[in-house]
């Protein structure tokens, strides 16, 4: 989403009961390609936007396509209608270099009890990926989820998402990327989770924050950037909380000292590293903190988005 940009919403949709509400079955679901096709749309003016302020990271819409996996659409292959939308995206991300993925929503779940749910959950994933399969664009662009609910037993709820993540397809497992959470699974036991099965994690020091474990970032980032491979440089979240009552919402903006803390510790282990901002003004978060960076010792702006720290 931007805050800058009107009327480029990547999320349009239309709710199963106007769905329903169609007599028509099959000028329904033209009418939700049509819907997709503006969102496919929309994703590339953002992206065009993006690069005008040097914005080289870009999380799409798990919305792109209206009501896809729902029941009142089974059957339905919206695909090959959306074949040359997509590939354009896939075309602009690889000519200028961009770094994107996809966070599926939290009611995909590895580590859930319910075969419903399992299933739902592998299905969902195997859409994202023929999204990026269908821009054409190679492993590097992710999928990222959390290990999921502990469903009151938080050793057996980690075995089971193990056990589930090895069942899934190898060209999905390729693709996945671990963060911790806010609630249940800390850093250190995504880290474990990562080692174990083998995929990058991506650090949320906000979630660390308010789920800290035992412990400490310092402790926890030479390993968690041993999880990415030469190829990527670490990825993380940020973000600041939105009030002392609610901790663990996002803030408007972000505060600009903790992430320069953060910086310090990063610097340690990689040269570089990308960093995901998860805050309500989106761009306009982003172009708020570029500006209260210029005036932070140690910190050289190198563009509208990217800053070098430390004393080289």
């Amino acid at each position: 989403m931007s805050m800058t940009v009107k009327n480029a919403s990547p999320s349009k949709t239309m709710t199963a009961t106007n769905f329903e509400k169609l007599a028509d079955r099959e000028a329904a679901l033209r009418k939700l390609e049509r819907i997709a096709e503006e969102n496919l749309a929309n994703t590339l003016r953002l992206l065009r936007h993006n690069r005008a302020h040097d914005v080289k990271m870009y999380r799409f819409s798990s919305k792109l396509i209206p009501l896809i996996g729902h029941k009142l659409v089974e059957g339905w292959d919206p695909f090959p209608r959306l074949e040359e939308a997509f590939r354009a995206i896939g075309d602009y991300v690889k000519q200028h270099q961009m770094r994107v993925s996809f966070h599926p929503d939290h009611f995909t779940v590895l580590s859930t009890p319910r075969s419903e749910v399992l299933q739902s959950s592998f299905e969902d994933l195997d859409r994202h990926v023929r999204m990026l399969e269908s821009m054409g664009l190679d492993e590097t662009a992710m999928c990222n989820i959390h290990i999921g609910g502990t469903y009151g037993n938080k050793e057996k709820s980690f075995a089971r998402f193990l056990d589930n993540f090895s069942k899934l397809s190898e060209r999905i497992r390729r693709r996945i990327t671990l963060e911790n959470d806010d609630k249940t699974f800390t850093a250190a036991e995504t880290l474990q989770a990562c080692q174990r099965v083998g995929v990058p994690m991506v650090l949320d020091i906000h979630h660390h924050m308010v789920n800290p474990g035992q412990e400490t970032i310092d402790q926890l980032w030479p390993d968690i950037v041993k999880t990415w491979s030469n190829t990527l440089p670490p990825k993380i979240h940020a973000s600041s909380p939105k009030s002392e009552k609610d901790p663990r919402g996002h803030a408007d903006f972000v505060e600009v000292d903790n992430m320069l803390k953060f910086f310090q510790t990063a610097v340690s282990s990689c040269d570089r590293l990308d960093v995901m901002l998860e805050a309500k003004q989106k761009d306009e978060a982003l172009f708020r903190l570029m500006e209260e960076l210029k005036d932070k010792p140690g910190v050289r702006v190198l563009d509208q988005a990217s800053i070098a720290f430390g004393k080289d």
